[in-house]
């Protein structure tokens, strides 16, 4: 590509802005999901900026969610935001399945503790009583999208425990635990990432994720049967809350 000519003096926009449009131009006419912008030094030298002005063009990318840094890697062009819905039987798997997008769960922590806090009393349970906690890690397209912490009484769900390993965790509640659920609450915060999420959803900790911690009943007894606490990708993300 040309050198880019960037207008400077007195009435000019800042410099890094201008970069940073004519690089959110390019992504969109001339780059695909997973491309690699040019290197740092390359970029500075087409655009005659200095390493730091450059850094901060391609810092509003990545606040904005069109690219994202991999340590040692380089500039990476994201995806655009998924549309999530969530309504009152939303499923992961069916939601994006049904935008014709390839999805994969994985269970990363299966075991059994006793109920606290929150877990107890939005569960209805006794503290102390024993649920199952299950974490699974949701990949979309390949990529990671969200990390989920389940919360089961372990009373009437240990099939769970012994058996499920992968997919809808609802479908699997329906076929073998005869429950069927529905979402009665979802509230939705933006926080920084923990550590070991950071690093499971390949984002740097410094950057938001949205946290949406919902209620499921089952739907015939209208007891609840599981607290979900969903960590998303916030750049990659966007949620559609319906009713």
């Amino acid at each position: 590509m040309s050198v880019h000519l960037i207008e400077r003096g007195e009435g000019a926009r800042p410099v890094y802005r201008q970069i940073g449009d004519a690089l959110r131009r390019e992504i969109q006419d001339l780059y695909r999901a997973g491309d690699a912008l040019p290197s740092e030094s390359d970029l500075a030298l087409r655009f005659n900026v200095n390493r730091h002005t450059l850094r901060r063009a391609i810092d509003d990318l990545v606040s904005e969610g069109l690219v994202v840094r991999r340590h040692g890697k380089g500039v990476f062009v994201l995806s655009p935001a998924i549309d999530y819905a969530i309504d009152r039987q939303t499923r992961f798997t069916a939601s994006l399945e049904s935008q014709g997008k390839t999805t994969e769960s994985r269970v990363l922590r299966k075991q059994v503790i006793p109920a606290r806090g929150g877990v107890a009393s939005r569960l209805e349970l006794a503290a102390g009583e024993e649920v199952i906690f299950l974490e699974t890690l949701r990949l979309v397209e390949g990529h990671p999208f969200c990390v989920i912490s389940h919360f089961l009484p372990l009373e009437g769900f240990a099939t769970v425990l012994d058996r499920y390993d992968e997919g809808s965790l609802h479908t699997f509640l329906e076929r073998f635990c005869e429950t069927r659920v529905r979402r009665t609450e979802s509230l939705i915060s933006s926080v920084l990432p923990e550590p070991d999420d950071a690093v499971l959803l390949n984002m740097p900790r410094n950057q938001p994720v949205l946290r949406v911690k919902s209620l499921n009943l089952d739907t015939h007894s209208g007891k609840p049967v599981e607290y979900v606490v969903t960590r998303f990708r916030g750049d990659a993300t966007q949620l559609s809350v319906r009713t």
